[in-house]
């Protein structure tokens, strides 16, 4: 997991709402959401969202291009895929 700048409860957050977003936003601080302990969220500004968007774009496109090399072009129907798997439409 990635680490946090600070941790809260979901109590304090309900308490502290506008100033957890505000942390988040401005501050670029990560906030880890906890819940009995443990953490079950976290917050963080619009920014570092669109950061791991684009991270996970260029995973995606790696991918991509990974399998594109690796294709060798033998295409199955969808009907044999299902009669492969015992299942009839």
């Amino acid at each position: 997991m990635t680490e946090t700048s600070s941790s809260m409860s979901v109590a304090e957050l309900r308490a502290g709402l506008s100033d957890a977003i505000s942390r988040a936003t401005f501050g670029h601080e990560r906030i880890g959401i906890t819940r009995r302990g443990k953490v079950a969220a976290i917050l963080i500004g619009p920014e570092d969202l669109e950061m791991l968007e684009r991270l996970d774009d260029r995973e995606d496109l790696a991918a991509l291009r990974h399998a594109r090399e690796e294709d060798d072009g033998e295409r199955i129907s969808l009907d044999d895929v299902l009669a492969a798997n015992g299942i009839t439409r």
